[in-house]
């Protein structure tokens, strides 16, 4: 590395670099780090040396800067690069603090377009693109009686990095979440209007196969030269399993170079709380007399302002109690018909992929199936360094600590896990009722050993207003029920923070889903793809993600005592245990990553926009597309399982 650097070198806390030396590396077992962010800029000399400058603060002051030189060479931007991955990684180191953004002007990305995909993989910080402009040069409300202020060019180098860290500050809010914006007539803006961007299309590209790749540039080629505009509805832009599909989505279109836009309408107070009983009617699991009354239906329909004329598709993301809509005179019947009258009209619908999901009187020709998807990419998914999963370890544990709520004091603790919502389909009595079996086997078997703790966790969504409810009904039964465990069962529904959720289920033992009804869960495959063993229920899409006795179990609904006994089978067998988590790593499907879905979309959207009609006839939208593109399944290639009734895959 050439050339001079120089820093205001803030001295580090001798206490705060002591307080980690008391607990293990690593650990979660301690404060959490306060959070700092960053920004830099560069100067550009006629002979090609680069000064590079690097401002950090807090959300209220500057709190160091550092600036160093770089002579011409061809490995210039490798070097520039290094030193501020680097930088960051000390002073985190140094100071005990974690980077949380990375503000920079638009020329840095544009000369060195893979530094932000690093600063995002390596160290942990999102990376922002601020514009250069100045507000006050742009608005005359904040110039009025006030000097011209400077151009942010025509500025020092330091005044540049001081401005893009101070800058940075305001695109967060609580929880240092970047604020989501929404945009005119309901646009949500993906990555703050893209300033933020994670990763670069050779990333995506690694995370599929060449098939699956070679299938999406045909038909991306064919969308981008005919201008094809794609554009997804749904009812809330954070929170739920469909947001973050969409935001997934909508970022690797614009890696791609696709026209793909997502749209929400404006929240309505009430409809939220319709629409999840509607939910929950649909999966037969509502309370006792609740029905989708003319009443509420007309909140609904009232929310709908005006349909496109376009083709349109229909993506229902349920498990849909077909059983008890046949049923003349049920709550289901009622919602469904409702429903019906204004999905009928879809060109295509689109369920997940069981047979059962779908109604009787949606036409069998206009039925297509799909795989939910997860990024692997994204915050809930990427690799991330152990430095980085102990500051979100102990950040949870605050949450804990918060609520009275026994911690996860990883390492030294093991423990399970059920990542989901806290929902009335999810199982969750009998996920602790499996523990507590479990527990009791441990302990008589291996008395001197300590057990694995529990972990019950999961973020809500803006429309899911039950969670509260039975968040609150597990801890009772815990605390009033089986105040022996209560130092062992964790319970925490958490914020909407992704690394919160990648790092809990990136160090869990085993990962358990013990739905009593389900869509898809692709958790599941999060966890497969972590090469975590999964013990999970027989419903809905989850058998078509688990090879049963390869990557995990498969038990049926209620059957606490086989959780139990596999449960203590992955704990007090590691040869089991390791051959089931490099069956996992080695067999993760590209159907249920964000490329591998998008080829759905997109080729759905090319053949429709030409006017072809399309008639699915229960295919998976998956085969046909990579058919179309002369790119079929190869056999022995990783895809999910093909059986519509998943209940009959195993025995």
């Amino acid at each position: 590395m050439s050339g001079d650097a120089r820093s205001i070198e803030r001295r580090a806390s001798s206490y705060q670099q002591h307080l980690p030396l008391q607990y293990e590396e690593n650990s979660w077992n301690g404060p959490p780090s306060p959070a700092i962010y960053a920004g830099i800029s560069t100067e550009i000399a006629k002979d090609g040396t680069v000064t590079l400058a690097m401002a950090f603060r807090d959300a209220t002051y500057l709190l160091d800067f550092f600036q160093k030189t770089f002579k011409p060479s061809r490995t210039i931007l490798s070097e520039l690069g290094d030193f501020m991955i680097n930088s960051l990684r000390n002073y985190s180191h140094t100071h005990t603090v974690k980077f949380i953004g990375l503000a920079m002007p638009h020329r840095i990305p544009d000369e060195y377009p893979t530094l932000r995909a690093r600063l995002w993989a390596e160290v942990d910080v999102l990376p922002l693109i601020i514009d250069e402009g100045n507000r006050e040069a742009r608005d005359n409300k904040f110039i009025l009686g006030h000097p011209e202020q400077k151009s942010f060019w025509n500025r020092t180098l330091d005044e540049q990095a001081e401005s893009m860290a101070r800058r940075c500050v305001r695109l967060f809010g609580p929880e240092n979440i970047p604020l989501l914006q929404v945009g005119f007539r309901g646009l949500v803006e993906v990555d703050t209007g893209f300033r933020v961007c994670l990763t670069t299309l050779r990333d995506f590209e690694k995370t599929v196969s060449k098939k699956t790749w070679d299938a999406i540039e045909y038909y991306a080629k064919d969308i981008i030269h005919r201008r094809v505009k794609i554009a997804f509805f749904s009812a809330t832009p954070q929170g739920g399993g469909v947001a973050l599909m969409r935001h997934a989505l909508v970022r690797f279109s614009h890696a791609l170079g696709t026209d793909v836009k997502w749209y929400v309408p404006k929240p309505r107070p009430g409809v939220f709380r319709v629409t999840k009983t509607n939910h929950n009617i649909l999966q037969g699991v509502q309370h006792e007399g609740e029905r989708l009354t003319e009443e509420n239906w007309a909140h609904v329909t009232d929310w709908i302002h005006e349909n496109a004329n376009r083709p349109v598709i229909f993506r229902s993301h349920i498990s849909i109690h077909t059983d008890l809509i046949s049923q003349p005179g049920s709550p289901q019947e009622e919602a469904w018909n409702r429903m019906w009258q204004q999905i009928k009209d879809a060109d295509i619908f689109i369920s997940h992929p069981v047979r059962t999901f779908v109604p009787q009187n949606v036409p069998r020709q206009t039925v297509g199936y799909m795989a939910p998807s997860t990024d692997w990419l994204d915050g809930l998914n990427k690799n991330m360094r152990d430095w980085d999963v102990a500051f979100y370890g102990r950040v949870f544990n605050g949450i804990c600590r918060n609520s009275a709520m026994t911690t996860i004091n990883y390492p030294e603790d093991e423990y399970i896990t059920q990542i989901a919502r806290f929902d009335p389909s999810k199982g969750i009595p009998e996920v602790v009722e499996s523990y507590v079996k479990f527990h009791e086997r441990f302990t008589m078997a291996l008395p001197d050993k300590k057990p694995p703790k529990l972990l019950i966790c999961g973020h809500g969504s803006i429309d899911d207003p039950d969670g509260t409810s039975i968040h609150d009904a597990v801890v009772s039964h815990v605390r009033e029920n089986l105040p022996h465990l209560a130092d062992y069962i964790c319970v925490a529904r958490l914020g909407p923070s992704d690394q919160v959720l990648n790092a809990l289920l990136s160090k869990a033992k085993v990962v358990l889903q013990l739905s009593t009804h389900e869509g898809f869960e692709v958790k599941v495959s999060e966890a497969i793809h972590k090469g975590k063993p999964v013990i999970a229920t027989k419903v809905g899409g989850i058998p078509l993600q688990v090879a049963a006795g390869r990557n995990g179990f498969l038990v049926e609904v209620g059957d606490t005592d086989a959780v139990a006994q596999h449960l203590f089978d992955l704990i007090t067998n590691d040869k089991l245990y390791n051959e089931m988590h490099q069956f996992a790593v080695q067999h993760v499907c590209d159907e249920v990553s964000t490329v591998g879905n998008m080829l759905n979309w997109l080729y759905l959207a090319s053949r429709l926009s030409k006017g072809e009609r399309i008639k699915p006839n229960e295919q998976w939208i998956n085969d046909m597309a990579r058919a179309s593109a002369g790119q079929e399944y190869a056999p022995g290639e990783n895809r999910l399982n093909r059986a519509l009734d998943p209940e009959k895959v195993v025995k």
